[in-house]
């Protein structure tokens, strides 16, 4: 988001993905409707979901925690079988080439019934993407986890005037 100096001596540990492009990531918790009920401090791009995961503890408190159902994206596999099968992600290819006919079938479907189950989630993320300051970041990198955590309260705290509003109508 933010792009650190170009001689910055930390500026590696903010590239991320294959189009090296500095970032900041965090981890975002939704019901199943959508609405934000958590949201991680910020980490630098490089950093993988879920070495982040494990170092914010969540690991550790899923496997021993209580008995739910998180929806992921394939950015967490792996992290079902260390949870104890509370984190689901999208099913993982067995075959990565000359896959059956078959198996092709069975692979869309079942990633395509995660993902129907999963846009709610999505639409969430996608509401705090929608400002303006998250899409565009220019500010420095040290103020970014000050303004994910305002720009997520203010979705949090439409979602509840929406439904007060809905109510009195």
């Amino acid at each position: 988001m933010s792009a650190p100096a170009f001689s910055r001596r930390d500026r590696d540990k903010f590239v991320a993905g294959k189009n090296k492009q500095n970032a900041v990531k965090a981890m975002v918790f939704t019901d199943r409707d959508g609405r934000l009920l958590w949201r991680s401090p910020t980490r630098p791009g490089s950093c993988a979901y879920i070495t982040h995961a494990g170092k914010l503890g969540l690991v550790k408190f899923l496997a021993n925690g209580p008995a739910v159902e998180i929806l992921a994206d394939a950015g967490y596999q792996g992290l079902g079988a260390q949870t104890g099968g509370r984190v689901v992600t999208p099913p993982h290819r067995t075959f990565k080439k000359n896959a059956p006919d078959w198996y092709e079938e069975m692979h869309e479907r079942q990633r395509k019934g995660h993902s129907s189950r999963r846009i709610r989630v999505e639409h969430g993320i996608a509401h705090l993407k929608n400002w303006r300051t998250l899409a565009r970041h220019l500010g420095r990198r040290e103020h970014m986890d000050d303004t994910v955590q305002a720009i997520a309260s203010l979705p949090s705290h439409q979602q509840i005037a929406d439904r007060i509003l809905a109510r009195q109508t």
